[in-house]
């Protein structure tokens, strides 16, 4: 092979390499950012309510058979995670 071939292949190689580091390094840092907690904005006509809080809630017109199949009193708790 002549020498501009080698020097071809060896500058191929030395990006490759640079790219494979670079994304094992990208890669790692997504995996380590999955463990922090997900920080969620609170609605802020919910800010005074507390966890636990019975809510009144209005449902529209329903099928009479889901009706029937109903056994709650329609209150939703809040629960915030």
């Amino acid at each position: 092979m002549s020498d501009m071939a080698v020097f071809i292949y060896l500058c191929f190689f030395v990006v490759l390499f640079g790219a494979t580091f670079a994304f094992m390094f990208k890669s790692m840092t997504a995996i380590y950012q999955m463990d922090k907690p997900i920080k969620r904005r609170v609605h802020p006509e919910m800010d005074e309510v507390e966890t636990g809080t019975e809510l009144l809630v209005f449902r529209g017109i329903e099928d009479e058979e889901d009706e029937e199949e109903e056994d709650d009193d329609g209150d939703i708790l809040v629960v915030r995670k």
